[in-house]
């Protein structure tokens, strides 16, 4: 049986950035005209989204709060988006996200208690306490930039535009931010076979 903690890296990063990845080729391939092929993308999104929660639970034995929150927002906001066939819903969801997700970490270091360690769950064996706040500290920064970066790009650019960057753009700054935070976990006890893991917070949709 697989469990959170053995199952492979791939399964995660399938489950956390699949249906992110499906809904960006979706969108691409779609032969039909802006509106009509971000409405149909959108739509598909939804449904991998499910899907991927439901192969969380399979495979995972659980499903992340992240990837709740993530499944959640886009049933919701897709639903907007195609209810009402306006795709700024659907782009307001990651600084929803990204909005919730800083102030529940700001408000845990508030009351000193790393939110974090329970958000993406406790795989950094061997990290202190004052690692754990101090990564939550740093990651609440980092998803209120990404939740006023998201509404600047939102705001200026096209969806076509808009969503290259946050699925290659984002994706890959957000890995970097991660590795940047390494040096700083090994200083506070982290074990260093478990440092690639590090890159696998953060992975928010």
């Amino acid at each position: 049986m697989t469990s959170p903690r053995t199952a492979s890296p791939w399964v995660r990063y399938a489950i956390e950035y699949g249906p992110l990845l499906v809904f960006f080729l979706a969108y691409k391939l779609m032969p039909f005209g802006a509106l009509i092929s971000i409405l149909v993308a959108t739509g598909i999104f939804m449904v991998a989204i499910v899907l991927a929660m439901i192969a969380a639970l399979a495979l995972l034995k659980r499903i992340p709060p992240i990837t709740w929150l993530s499944g959640i927002l886009v049933v919701v906001m897709g639903g907007f988006t195609l209810y009402l066939r306006d795709p700024r819903f659907i782009q307001m969801k990651p600084t929803i996200i990204y909005l919730l997700l800083a102030v529940v970490l700001f408000v845990g270091l508030a009351r000193r208690k790393p939110v974090l360690r329970w958000l993406f769950g406790d795989i950094f064996e061997g990290l202190s306490e004052t690692g754990w706040l101090k990564l939550t500290r740093n990651w609440a920064a980092y998803f209120l930039f990404l939740a006023v970066a998201n509404e600047i790009l939102r705001a200026s650019v096209s969806f076509d535009a808009w969503l290259t960057i946050k699925v290659w753009g984002v994706t890959a700054l957000s890995i970097l931010f991660a590795a940047a935070n390494v040096p700083m976990l090994l200083r506070h006890g982290l074990d260093p076979d478990q440092k690639d893991k590090s890159l696998e917070v953060g992975s928010v949709e």
